[in-house]
């Protein structure tokens, strides 16, 4: 293994060690122990094959650094007027009330260019986070950058510190005591990709104290100024919707009780507006429209770590085309790399399509790679790096490991992965 003088050693342990780190049976027996399910393992890997992947990803606290600084920075443009006037101005309505919570499990994703990272996109209700601090956890070190990278994961702290998330987002919003229950929802939350997270965060807040259900967003009800699921009064959702705006029929219930300050949201479409539509990437890499902003130099350097964007119109369509093979094209409330197109292997009738819809053009930023073992032999994986974040603060650094354009993990060698700072 290379030595710790050497200042490439992250880019070199992720090409060069092979040694597989995962301890499965820890894994199985943390996952057992926290879903309260002796077969909880076992049920969900037959499901998902590849979710974990068996090596981490070593990142260089330089790079860690910078990736926090630019947090730091986005987190702290969001608190000014100019920027919240010009976000909230082009927003849905139900975006413009503030109620005061900050958003749960933010997540910054990020690719590691030699240079340095490079901000892709920000989400408001990343998955993962339950899932990678069990992964974290269940490591053993094969070396001594391993061992200090260990010792160092966020991982032993993310239970006390998610408590303390979720108790502030209460408290932020109604000022004094705790929620008697919280509900974690989505559509049909059983049939979702990160169900097995839902028990974990079910388990979790009920540790400490705060009672909680999965629930059905299809089958809340809004009545006598209460929200409710099956009977039972809901004071606090954690929200994994992708309908960011609430806007979808089947949602009128939560869109009324969130409106109404029946029940704390989080993380809410205040929050999705500010932070993950990606028109906002748009002005956060344009340094003159930040300065204008009122946003100090320190700042605007910070964020240098965002790739220039631009939202897709009539008047900049040409150009975009001109270039493409150097730009990333995202729908501008895109999630989970649905609708995304490389500009180099782009179509005519795709680009048609992505002139007439609500796209940015972001430039290209290459993703990292990790170099893993699969069946004996070495195999490339693709790799970037999640930041979950709380009001600027990281809780958890993880890594996914993935073969083609979308994080899928459906590859031999792809799926989550623990980040350790080396």
């Amino acid at each position: 293994m290379p030595g710790t003088a050497d200042p490439d050693l992250s880019e070199r342990l992720n090409r060069e060690c092979r040694c597989v780190t995962l301890d499965p049976d820890a894994l199985r027996a943390a996952l057992e122990r926290e879903s309260g399910d002796p077969d909880f393992f076992a049920a969900q890997l037959a499901a998902h094959p590849h979710l974990f992947s068996n090596a981490p990803v070593f990142l260089s606290q330089a790079h860690f650094a910078a990736m926090s600084r630019t947090v730091r920075a986005i987190e702290s443009v969001a608190r000014l007027s100019a920027y919240r006037e010009t976000v909230l101005s082009r927003s849905p309505e139900i975006a413009r009330p503030d109620f005061g919570p900050r958003g749960a499990f933010m997540g910054y994703d990020f690719h590691l260019a030699h240079e340095g990272p490079r901000l892709i996109e920000i989400n408001t209700n990343a998955g993962g986070a339950f899932l990678n601090a069990l992964l974290a956890r269940a490591q053993h070190a094969c070396c001594a950058e391993m061992d200090a990278g260990l010792r160092r994961s966020e991982a032993y702290d993310f239970d006390a510190a998610m408590a303390r998330m979720f108790e502030r987002e209460w408290r932020l919003q109604r000022r004094e005591g705790a929620p008697r229950l919280v509900a974690v929802v989505d559509d049909a939350p059983q049939e979702q990709h990160f169900y097995p997270e839902f028990v974990l965060a079910q388990r979790a807040l009920g540790r400490h104290g705060m009672e909680t259900l999965i629930a059905d967003a299809r089958e809340l009800r809004f009545e006598a100024g209460a929200l409710s699921f099956e009977g039972r009064r809901i004071d606090l959702v954690y929200n994994r919707l992708v309908d960011f705006s609430l806007e979808a029929p089947e949602h009128a219930a939560l869109r009324a009780a969130y409106l109404a300050g029946a029940a704390v949201l989080t993380p809410n479409p205040h929050v999705y507006a500010l932070f993950a539509d990606k028109r906002n990437l748009a002005l956060l890499s344009d340094p003159a429209l930040l300065r204008s902003f009122g946003v100090p130099e320190e700042t605007v350097a910070a964020l240098a770590g965002v790739p220039r964007t631009v939202p897709v119109m009539a008047a900049n369509a040409e150009e975009l085309w001109r270039n493409r093979r150097k730009l990333f094209f995202k729908p501008a409330a895109g999630y989970g790399s649905k609708a995304v197109y490389r500009g180099d292997r782009m179509t005519h009738k795709v680009w048609d399509a992505i002139r007439r819809g609500d796209y940015v053009a972001q430039d290209y930023a290459a993703p990292s790679e990790r170099v893993v073992e699969v069946d004996g032999a070495p195999a490339v994986r693709k790799t970037d790096v999640r930041l979950y974040v709380y009001d600027g603060e990281t809780l958890l650094a993880a890594a996914r490991l993935y073969r083609g354009q979308a994080t899928n993990f459906r590859a031999p060698g792809s799926g989550f992965a623990p980040v350790f700072v080396v």
